[in-house]
């Protein structure tokens, strides 16, 4: 952006313009340390150049108008703020109608913003408008130091309170609740974790989506991963409506990367196991990559949920369950290259039926049952029995879970 030079000032009147910048100048930061805003600013700004002003931020998300109400119609204030931030973006865009001159807001070689002077019926800018222009770009500036050091304070506060939770199992509930609380996250009903590890280079993007998506959540990015923790919705049926709502999230920043879900978890002592939980779900999806016939949708199912839960707090017990049932067989595909494991799955999910699972599989039906006959003998679990079966899939369920995490 270019702004107009500042126009020549007879000499006998150096001295008094440079006095009237000054107060401005100290008025517009004032305003700007005082909390009062950009919207004072731009009126500050107005009020010297004798015409509406505008302050344009997209990075902070912020618009300023000064100058009388009504004079400036919205579809222009619109058509400046598009300009702005095409500007903002480097794509070139032609000057609306209406805009008389604007002065870049820079930070460092970054371009931010702009404060724009508009033109109306009936309105004369002084001959040094320019000059105040520069002042609220100045004054603007300001703004965006102290609303960025707000932010880094606050991503720091809830780095923080995320690690601690990650790592510090004595937190009290009550604490929890609070130092949540405090950064405007309500936790007093309970809590879905998403954790995320994102292909783009945009975190603050999908942190975004995140806080748009669900107001009240707290987010932020950690280690190259996206946390965030959902607070209860609804009513007696939160953590069903709760975790509905994030899957939908979910789905939605799936393009932004692999994302893991917690099941819902009511009690703050147990917000850790829910970060655990999330982290094991990111975990198992982005090594299996939906391969093997795992994938998001599976560990919607009540089963898959149950597993991770205790997985998160009894790994022990998870693992202990695998080797008691088709370790054996995974190890014995891994040796002699067999797929005893695919034709159990296969079987158990053709309903036990012999026939159609060879077809599925695409091999005899006497090779099936030799199959099944050789897990039998390695597991001992028959396939053919009920009671055996039930061992035989839950087993296979841990199986998916935890295979990222088996020695290779």
């Amino acid at each position: 952006m270019s702004a107009t030079p500042a126009r020549n000032q007879p000499e006998d009147s150096a001295g008094g313009l440079v006095e009237r910048l000054r107060a401005v100048h100290l008025q517009m930061v004032e305003a700007v340390l005082g909390g009062e805003g950009l919207g004072h600013v731009a009126r500050l700004a107005a009020d010297t150049a004798g015409a509406p002003v505008a302050i344009v931020i997209p990075r902070l998300n912020a618009f300023a108008y000064g100058g009388a109400p009504d004079v400036v119609e919205a579809d222009a204030l619109d058509a400046v703020k598009r300009y702005v931030a095409d500007r903002v973006k480097n794509r070139p865009v032609p000057v609306p109608d209406g805009v008389l001159e604007d002065v870049p807001i820079t930070s460092g070689d970054e371009l931010v913003g702009a404060v724009v002077l508009l033109g109306a019926a009936g309105s004369e800018p002084s001959a040094d408008a320019g000059e105040y222009l520069h002042l609220a770009a100045v004054a603007s500036l300001t703004e965006v130091a102290i609303e960025e050091a707000k932010e880094e304070v606050e991503q720091n506060l809830r780095g923080s309170f995320l690690e601690d939770l990650r790592s510090r199992p004595d937190l009290e509930p009550r604490e929890i609740v609070r130092r949540a609380g405090r950064l405007g996250c309500d936790l007093a009903r309970g809590t879905v974790v998403l954790c995320a590890e994102l292909k783009t280079d945009r975190p603050r993007h999908v942190v975004a989506i995140i806080n748009g998506d669900e107001p009240g959540a707290l987010a932020q990015l950690i280690d190259e991963r996206v946390y965030a923790l959902l607070p209860a919705a609804g009513g007696d049926d939160a953590p069903e409506v709760t975790l509905e709502r994030a899957r939908r999230l979910a789905q939605r920043l799936g393009q932004y990367g692999t994302v893991g879900l917690s099941s819902f978890y009511g009690d703050p002592s147990e917000f850790a196991r829910a970060i655990q939980e999330a982290e094991l779900v990111l975990d198992v999806l982005r090594q299996s990559d939906g391969a093997g016939g795992f994938n998001s949708q599976d560990i919607g199912t009540g089963t898959y949920r149950l597993l991770f839960r205790v997985l998160a707090s009894h790994p022990e017990e998870v693992r202990s369950f695998y080797e008691d049932t088709v370790a054996p067989i995974v190890r014995y595909d891994d040796q002699y290259r067999t797929d005893l494991v695919g034709t159990l799955e296969s079987y158990l999910d053709q309903n036990c039926n012999m026939n159609a699972t060879a077809a599925a599989i695409y091999a005899h039906r006497h090779t099936v049952a030799y199959r099944l006959e050789r897990v039998k003998e390695l597991t001992g679990l028959d396939p053919m029995l009920s009671e055996d079966r039930e061992r035989l899939g839950l087993g296979l369920k841990a199986y998916r879970i935890i295979a990222p995490r088996l020695p290779k």
